[in-house]
């Protein structure tokens, strides 16, 4: 995490999806084109699924940066001031102090801190040395610099994780009596110093969110954050925001299409492998364009995207929108290899709908025939989730990507959801024929049901 006050984190949704990391990816590449002087980044807030992984492997490209909240770190607030060793003379310190604003870090041969010099250290040092006895007084200060560092170090000086939540560790800098701390790595090296007035006004994080706009469904901490934008294709649930923003939620399969429209609109072209990554957002989002949530935009993204990285030379020469599309629904169709707590938290959000509290996971299967093998199991998982998350319930859209239509596996009887047009099917889940979209179809469903 940076300190630049300039870096801006384009992030996606928890849980996320391929279109989620895509249009992440592509927005922080056009909007660094644009930039003058931010340097913008794409982020991700969770790990990647399996059909995502794929995807990535088959471009060729480095997954984002993860994020997992917006809170900031102490790499943040950390100066990496220079250095000295504990057995180099005090003179070395000194001259470090008066560029740092007094204090010196000393550092092992091994990277790791061994005690700061700062003024109240100082003092100490010479009031060991020099105290009140008068011939003492009379010693001269080159020979107090030739001691070595190791004489005048506070080496009770806490340390903290750079990776660690700035606000976590605030109440043990304000119980201490110094202004400094070590700022370490895993491996205990040193990363730098931090000061307490940094840690009591940490810079704030810039976020843009793409592919959604519920603060439910974002990182954790939103609201220590700056929100500067969001672009989605979702239904509205807002977060509220301390000034005006740049809101975009329009009716499109995916979050991928509005990139590649703003890319196109800028009179510019995304490069192959990204343009590969935005197609696979789009696929994933639309079922390869057969979802009921496919328009005329997403037909034209794809020939636009197609264009782009179907170039002779390209990670993606000789493939074709169908077979690269086949390939990407196919790798996040496979359950075999998978655990039940992944299968149903890989592609889950939370919503919220008259007095209910509950969590809506799809998955993508091929056939129903390892869907039902492992459904005790899976919805054993789904209990175990619904429960973690505190929630009224969770259900589960299973969706067969070649036949076009769902099975719906609920957590336990919701007597509101009776209403919903699925007949019981004997394994107790609900056939949900010709249902694949959990947006347009599942989402509005339940919601009305819940709501009336």
């Amino acid at each position: 995490m940076a300190k630049n006050s300039n870096q801006i984190y384009v992030i996606g949704h928890i849980n996320p999806d391929t279109d989620s990391i895509a249009s992440a990816m592509g927005y922080a590449w056009l909007l660094q084109d644009s930039a003058e002087t931010e340097t913008v980044t794409a982020a991700r807030a969770g790990h990647l699924n399996p059909q995502t992984t794929w995807i990535f492997n088959r471009l060729k490209l480095e997954p984002p940066l993860l994020l997992p909240d917006a809170s900031p770190r102490f790499s943040s607030i950390s100066h990496r001031f220079n250095t000295t060793t504990p057995d180099r003379p005090l003179r070395e310190a000194w001259s470090i102090a008066n560029r740092t604003g007094g204090v010196a870090p000393v550092i092992n041969k091994n990277g790791k801190p061994y005690g700061l010099i700062t003024v109240v250290s100082l003092f100490n040092f010479l009031s060991r040395a020099i105290g009140s006895h008068p011939r003492r007084e009379e010693t001269r200060m080159a020979e107090l610099f030739d001691q070595p560092c190791s004489e005048a170090c506070d080496t009770t000086v806490p340390q903290f994780l750079n990776s660690s939540r700035i606000k976590d560790m605030l109440p043990r800098i304000l119980q201490e009596e110094r202004t400094e701390f070590w700022v370490i790595d895993k491996h205990k090296s040193y990363v730098g110093i931090c000061r307490q007035r940094d840690a009591l006004h940490p810079p704030r994080l810039k976020l843009v969110l793409v592919d959604h706009n519920e603060a439910g469904q974002a990182l954790g901490s939103l609201d220590e954050a700056d929100l500067l934008e969001i672009l989605d294709h979702h239904r509205l649930g807002n977060p509220t925001t301390n000034a005006p923003i740049k809101f975009t939620v329009d009716i499109v399969g995916s979050t991928s299409t509005l990139v590649s429209e703003r890319i196109d609109e800028a009179g510019l072209s995304a490069p192959p492998q990204l343009a590969g990554l935005l197609m696979a957002g789009l696929i994933s989002d639309t079922l390869l364009l057969t979802s009921p949530t496919t328009t005329e935009r997403d037909h034209q993204a794809a020939d636009r995207l197609s264009r782009w990285a179907f170039i002779g030379g390209s990670v993606l020469d000789g493939e074709t929108f169908e077979s690269f599309g086949n390939k990407i629904l196919q790798a996040g169709a496979d359950l075999s290899s998978r655990e039940p707590d992944d299968i149903v938290s890989a592609d889950f959000k939370l919503y919220e709908a008259g007095s209910f509290k509950f969590g809506v996971s799809q998955i993508e299967v091929t056939n129903y025939a390892q869907l039902e093998e492992r459904l005790k199991t899976i919805k054993k998982a789904l209990i175990t989730l619904r429960d973690a998350k505190g929630l009224d319930f969770v259900l589960l859209m299973a969706t067969n990507v070649v036949v076009g239509s769902s099975r719906i596996i609920l957590t336990g009887d919701v007597p509101r959801l009776d209403v919903l047009p699925f007949p019981h099917l004997a394994d107790g889940s609900l056939k949900a024929k010709g249902v694949v979209s959990r947006k347009k179809q599942l989402l509005p469903l339940v919601l009305g049901a819940l709501e009336n």
